[in-house]
Order: structure tokens, then sequence, then C-alpha cells
């Protein structure tokens, strides 16, 4: 019996090994401040083909603490120098602007969600009637949360990154007793950037068989290499983020795409999707009309009939519309019933 194929639904659009990549365009921080910045990045999101655009809902108070102590201090990387705090502080989308921004998107046709990082983020997002639900790779193993997101019902897509075998296991089974019916995994690694050699791509298929869920890549190298490879394993949702400049000054900018690499990597991922296909050994309608061009036999000299077929009278030459070449050993010593000519095709009708 053929196992049923895993399916999670987000606004009508089926996400499965069946259906295109769901591509998502994370917006993260890189609105640097700007609601229009935000604005701008969902109408490029929307323009190059992602099919969906999502958001981090936390404020540096629902995050972390307000405290400077060695614990709280990032030391190295691109956020090097900053508290928690600060960087939260200085990353945070305004809980006012996610009204605004999701009517935008509903209006242009995008769909949005969120990242909730506490249950406040959780039930704001219920207002407004998110449609679907991502936790983060550092919340997955905030059981209490992803249990109170699950109970909304909504569709889930959980991060892996720095997770295990078995916390990814206990995230999936605390969706599961929240009530979660709808559920995805994205692979991932939460470096940023992360080199595409940490990404080990093959592990998409063991999860995939592991855990029977629909499985993705949530990219953080610095190009579409890993995301669009990841297609050919499986992944049936990529996630990358985005910013209108990669050069600005936002704590996420620097690893992100720019709208013409988001649109690269809506038509590449879908490209290789579709390359993927279906075992088929048989004759594909583009080589059709180049079949003619395929070897076959054809008489290199004059011969009448009654005369026997020697090697150097026959040759396996392009094109293709003669005897194929595996017949050549089984024509030669076999008498001709009829005259041939020169440059014309072997053809079982002239052979006696």
């Amino acid at each position: 019996m053929q196992e049923k194929e895993a399916q999670i639904t987000i606004a009508g659009r089926p996400i499965s090994e069946s259906s295109p990549p769901y591509v998502i365009a994370e917006l993260s921080a890189n609105h640097n401040g700007s609601i229009d910045n935000a604005f701008r990045i969902i109408e490029s999101a929307k323009n190059a083909g992602a099919d969906a655009v999502k958001l981090q809902t936390y404020t540096a108070d629902t995050i972390t603490l307000d405290c400077d102590s060695e614990d709280f201090q990032i030391k190295g990387g691109l956020w090097d120098g900053k508290t928690l705090y600060r960087l939260y502080e200085e990353a945070q989308m305004p809980w006012e602007w996610h009204a605004p921004l999701f009517e935008y998107a509903r209006k242009i046709g995008i769909t949005i969600f969120s990242s909730p990082f506490d249950t406040t983020a959780v039930d704001l997002l219920e207002d407004l009637n998110t449609p679907a639900y991502k936790i983060a790779s550092f919340e997955a193993i905030d059981l209490p949360l992803v249990k109170y997101v699950a109970s909304t019902g909504k569709p889930m897509i959980i991060s892996t990154g720095m997770a295990d075998c078995r916390e990814i296991e206990e995230a999936i089974n605390a969706a599961r007793d929240g009530g979660c019916k709808e559920l995805a995994i994205l692979h991932c690694v939460s470096g940023y950037p992360a080199p595409p050699e940490d990404y080990n791509l093959r592990t998409l298929t063991d999860m995939q068989r592991r855990f029977g869920l629909v499985t993705g890549l949530s990219d953080h190298t610095l190009d579409n290499t890993t995301a669009i490879a990841s297609v050919a394993l499986g992944a049936s949702i990529v996630e990358k983020h985005v910013t209108l400049d990669r050069s600005g000054s936002g704590p996420d900018d620097s690893f992100s795409l720019e709208p013409k690499e988001l649109a690269a990597l809506c038509h590449g991922a879908k490209t290789a999707w579709q390359a993927l296909g279906k075992v088929d050994y048989g004759r594909k309608s583009s080589e059709e009309s180049n079949v003619k061009f395929r070897r076959s036999l054809y008489f290199v000299k004059d011969m009448k009939a009654g005369q026997t077929i020697a090697e150097g009278s026959v040759r396996s030459v392009r094109p293709g519309y003669g005897l194929p070449p595996k017949y050549f050993e089984k024509i030669i010593g076999r008498r001709l019933i009829k005259d041939v000519s020169a440059n014309t095709p072997v053809i079982i009708s002239v052979i006696e």
C-alpha cells in the first residue's frame, strides 16, 4: 500500500512534493526602522514571485531581558558588541505596523504570516487572522510556545536550526499534542551567514523518511545555489531573508537577497522542481524532431540485386532513416533482392 504524501495547505495553496516549491520571503529586521521599507519589501516579494512574506513578531521585552551582564553580551559575528536587548530593540517590528502590513499584503495578493516569540505575539496574530505560523529555530525548544501556537489550529512550520533529532521530535510531538494537524519542518543552519558546506542537504531526505512531514529549507547562505539544490532533494518549502539593499545598515541586510536575486530564486526553484518530474525512460516530446539525426545503416556503394552485402558496402552514419546499427552484423553476407544506390538507407525490404 502506497503511503499518503505529506501535505499542508496555507491560504488555499497546497504544499507538498507534488506542488511547486513554496517560497517564503523573510522580511525579518530588514525594515530597518521604516514601515515604508516594509511595504516595499512586501511589494518586491510579490513582484518576484514569492508565495508568502513572513514577519517576526516580538519586542525586546518579550524576547530577552534588559541586562548588560556577561550572559547577555554578543561576542563575535555580525552583532558583536551589542547586548541582546539592544539588538532586538533595534530589530523589532513595532506591533502597530502589523495590521497595515497584513492589510497591504492581502490587498496585493501575497500571503503573509509571522514567527511569534511569545504568547502575546500569538494573540496579536490571531486578531489579524494569520493563515499560518512559523516557529523560529531558536524557539523550537520552547515547547510551551509550540503548544500554544498549535492550539490555534493553524498550519505550522518549525525551523530546526541547532536542534538534534530528539529536540526535533519533541517539537513535533508538542505541536501534535497542542492540536496542530498541518505541520512542516525546515532543515536550517542557524549561522548568519551560513557556509554551504554546513548545510549537508542529504539530511533533507533523512528528515522526510524519519518524520514523514512536509520538509523544506531555511537558507542562510549568501546565494541561491543551496536553496535550489534542496528542491532536487525534496524540499517543498524554501525560505530566504530578503532586503531592498544588501549594503544597508540593518542587522540582517548583509546575508539577505535583493529583489532581483529573490526573483531568480523563485524561477530557479520552480525550474528545478519541474526538472525532477518522474521516472520516465520514454522518448520526450522535445526529442521527437531529433530522432532522424540518430545513426542508422546506409549503403555506400551502388549494388545490384543478387549481390552479397559486404562490410565495406554499408556504414553506420547519421541520419536515422535506415535500419538501426545493431543490425549491422545480421545483414552482412545477406543477398539483395533489389538494386540499391549509394547514400540510400538500408531497409529490410531490399534484403533477402
